[in-house]
């Protein structure tokens, strides 16, 4: 059975192969990547570096040619480009007569009006619309997104949020990457939905977290969504990205990242990491 991992050489690709490595033999996992060069490290230990970019169609089928089980790691970008690249890849693995597609999604992707989820919609469809047996890994808030907010705290800064008492799933980075893996290695996956996440908490819980990390108090400022992005620009976030970094306070805000789930312990076979360990992990980034 050949496994193949899509965008290994990114942040959560490249966990969910270090992952693969210690649960199959090397010779059973694939990786497409743009530049095969960067996964040079991966071919030295035995992994089947293959080149596959999600802007040439044909690059990925002969990525996917005789992949059993795939997972299609979600691009960056706008809208518009990462749902034809992701269609791309789904229509690469029907040709390739791959036999599974697990795929990472968001957080209740069908209905969710998180300004993410259409992209995740659309693959989601995509993939039920080729028949294959899928999974979909649909992770909720990567804790390393608040890096910026705790890296300002260890430098005295407040938690900013314009949030309100909105709920988040954070977890850590790994144990998604972890989950995938599961999936990937293991049976019983087939046309399931993960919704994938922490315990759900809010701003004013974060801050909470980082002052047991951090050994000290932690305030919290609850701020307009326009003081936000004016503290944000101050902080250096470029303009263009603002609008975006204001759009997820808002949906957290709306209640769209809380959605309630034991499913990556499920897949994880123990408690999800605690928050203060991986915020602690965050503190001591440089």
């Amino acid at each position: 059975m050949k496994i193949l991992v899509t965008g290994a050489t990114g942040h959560f690709g490249s966990i969910v192969v270090k992952t693969l490595l210690d649960r199959v033999p090397a010779e059973r996992i694939a990786v497409s990547v743009r530049d095969p060069q960067k996964a040079a490290a991966l071919a030295e230990r035995g992994v089947d570096v293959r080149r596959g970019d999600f802007d040439d169609p044909a690059s990925l089928e002969q990525a996917f040619a005789g992949v059993d089980r795939l997972l299609i790691v979600s691009t960056d970008g706008d809208t518009q480009t990462r749902i034809r690249q992701h269609a791309n890849a789904v229509k690469a693995a029907r040709n390739a007569g791959v036999g599974f597609i697990a795929y990472t999604s968001a957080p209740n992707a069908q209905e969710s009006e998180l300004f993410l989820a259409e992209v995740h919609r659309e693959t989601e469809n995509a993939i039920r619309a080729t028949g294959i047996p899928f999974a979909f890994l649909r992770n909720n808030w990567y804790i390393e997104n608040e890096a910026g907010a705790i890296q300002g705290i260890v430098a005295g800064a407040p938690l900013v949020t314009s949030a309100g008492d909105g709920k988040v799933g954070w977890a850590p980075r790994s144990d998604y990457a972890e989950a995938a893996a599961a999936v990937l290695a293991g049976a019983g996956h087939d046309n399931k939905i993960y919704e994938l996440g922490g315990p759900l908490r809010s701003y004013a819980d974060l801050a909470s977290v980082a002052s047991e990390a951090l050994g000290r108090a932690v305030p919290v400022q609850q701020v307009d969504d326009d003081a936000y992005a004016v503290i944000m620009k101050s902080a250096g976030v470029p303009e263009f990205a603002l609008p975006i970094v204001v759009a997820i306070q808002q949906a957290i805000r709306a209640g769209t990242l809380a959605v309630e789930s034991g499913d990556l312990e499920q897949l994880l076979g123990r408690p999800v990491t605690p928050l203060v360990q991986a915020v602690s992990a965050l503190t001591a980034a440089k």
